[in-house]
């Protein structure tokens, strides 16, 4: 029997991985040789996206409406006096559209781009949400999905969520997406600007 050295087990490990990183990659039924691209210090792809929520609040109409509360504030929510009440522990789930400009697209139903998720209040003192949602992308230019996650500090002018993957023409990206709330009106309606960059990309 052949007894393999250290040297040789790390050398075998070598060329495994590099023969995955440049195998071909397959998503959404397509097969294409793209190369991964890393870099730290400056974006393989950015982009600027609109994310519209419009929360049902049982007066609005419910064929605009694109997000609800799936659940109710917990009691601790307006147990503490100082704040009046918050919103702590509700969850939010919504399929909002996302669009390349600040108006709202003619059919909220359909758009190319999507932002499909949820989010939740998480703070007893501030109105500070948490967020886990996909980008889904669906047109000719660009099929597959960004999943982002993070901590939404709703009073800072800007925040960073993590972009944590993707799929399709995403395949495993990495980056970070700047969220700045771009408009509001009360609590039925918010409009966030989404400035996307990866840094792991595939091309």
């Amino acid at each position: 029997m052949a007894t393999w050295s250290m040297a040789s087990l790390i050398v075998a490990a070598a060329v495994f991985l590099l023969s995955i990183t440049s195998a071909s990659v397959v998503a959404h039924g397509r097969s294409s040789s793209r190369r991964l691209v890393r870099s730290y210090d400056e974006p393989c792809m950015e982009m600027r996206l609109y994310l519209h929520d419009i929360i049902y609040d049982y007066s609005n109409s419910t064929s605009n409406s694109t997000s609800a509360a799936a659940t109710k504030p917990t009691a601790l929510a307006t147990a503490v006096p100082s704040t009046g009440g918050t919103f702590f522990g509700q969850v939010v789930v919504f399929n909002d559209p996302m669009t390349a400009g600040k108006a709202l697209p003619p059919s909220l139903e359909e758009t190319a781009v999507r932002a499909q998720g949820l989010y939740l209040y998480n703070s007893k003192e501030d109105y500070n949400a948490w967020l886990a949602f996909s980008i889904v992308f669906n047109s000719t230019a660009r099929r597959g999905t960004l999943n982002l996650m993070g901590a939404d500090i709703i009073a800072e002018k800007t925040r960073d969520i993590s972009v944590v993957g993707g799929t399709g023409d995403f395949f495993m990206s990495r980056g970070v997406a700047t969220l700045r709330t771009d408009a509001f009106e009360g609590f039925t309606y918010f409009r966030l600007q989404m400035d996307i960059k990866l840094y792991e990309c595939y091309v």
